[in-house]
């Protein structure tokens, strides 16, 4: 297989300039990508940003758990970090196994180091007991 020279486009969401990016690069045989260059960023954010999107693309999560005896049925729960965007629907799974018992607090980890990627799943605001 020959490595070709590929483009691809971006709207940068990093900052609120949202520009829009072109990252030329080469897919290897082993799978891995040289980025060669990145054009239309106002700032080195935007050139960051393409190339995690090429190299390793990561993506946080924001959701929801129920809670038990709690003064509301669900808490939003959010990833600390982001984690590499294939394992979304595995982490999101995981999630939906969770129930808390109230009360729950702003911050507090509801799962610790989720599938062992580093990223800790939080608690976003606190739930009382009924």
């Amino acid at each position: 297989m020959n490595s070709e020279v590929k483009k691809r486009s971006y709207t940068c969401i990093i900052c609120p300039n949202g520009c829009d990016l072109e990252a030329t690069y080469v897919q290897k045989e082993d799978g891995t990508v040289d980025v060669l260059s990145v054009t239309g960023n106002t700032c080195r954010k935007g050139e960051a940003y393409a190339r995690q999107e090429l190299v390793d693309p990561r993506r946080t999560i924001a959701s929801s758990v129920l809670v038990k005896h709690g003064t509301m049925p669900l808490v939003s729960v959010r990833l600390d970090r982001p984690v590499p965007k294939k394992e979304i629907f595995q982490v999101m799974d995981e999630i939906r196994h969770i129930t808390l018992e109230a009360p729950v607090k702003a911050g507090q980890v509801v799962i610790k180091d989720v599938l062992g990627l580093d990223s800790d799943v939080i608690a976003t605001r606190d739930v009382e007991r009924v």
